[in-house]
């Protein structure tokens, strides 16, 4: 996980995850809809799943 992709999950949590898949894409995108703390704690954690 680089400090680039850290950052990006913390201004623009779908855009962090853009190469994970559409399914988390998408999981992401409407987490963010429904605030932005979700939206960043869900990226964080994909992110940091290494088998995702």
């Amino acid at each position: 996980m680089s400090i680039f992709r850290v950052l990006l999950a913390i201004f623009f949590p779908p855009l962090s995850i853009i190469d994970k898949g559409c399914g988390s894409f998408i999981i992401i995108f409407l987490l963010t809809l429904c605030g932005w703390i979700p939206g960043v704690i869900g990226a964080l954690v994909i992110l940091n799943n290494p088998e995702w």
